[in-house]
């Protein structure tokens, strides 16, 4: 038998899981990714991967949705771009890509402010996107109206 003492703690036993579990590599910071119960980060991310494809014909590789501070979420999306998107950055139109990249997720605004209000519960006061076209890096960050009191 277990000395409880001897347990490793939850936290503990996530950073031990497969680098390649789907559910660990969407899950965000604070959240155990085996309990059901916490599924807030996981769900945001599982969300910007849908309208990802759904706006730029593919899914990222990896998604990572974390709050920076109880307001601040970041959702942090790698390897979205499109064939043709690639080749235009390796060409050297990295500016068009830009462009042309936050068009799109700008006109998608409403849509990524539904994901994280329907699984947060949360107003999104503030929706900022950005790109890094040469490490092929998305950001997608929002700032959240304050939880109201539980007491």
């Amino acid at each position: 038998m277990t000395d409880p003492e001897e347990q490793a703690d939850p936290e503990e036993q996530a950073n031990d899981l497969a680098e390649n579990d789907a559910e660990h590599r969407s899950a965000g910071q604070y959240e155990d990714p085996r309990s059901p119960d916490d599924r807030v980060l996981r769900d945001i991310s599982a969300g910007m991967t849908r309208l990802y494809n759904e706006h730029f014909g593919r899914d990222p590789d990896t998604v990572e949705t974390h709050f920076a501070s109880p307001n601040l979420l970041i959702c942090v999306l790698y390897s979205s771009l499109t064939p043709v998107e690639r080749s235009l950055r390796d060409v050297g139109e990295r500016q068009r890509l830009r462009d042309l990249r936050m068009i799109l997720q700008y006109s998608a605004e409403s849509q990524f402010r539904a994901v994280v209000e329907t699984v947060t519960g949360r107003r999104v006061l503030g929706f900022m996107s950005g790109m890094d076209v040469n490490l092929d890096h998305s950001c997608e960050v929002f700032t959240l109206a304050p939880q109201a009191d539980k007491h």
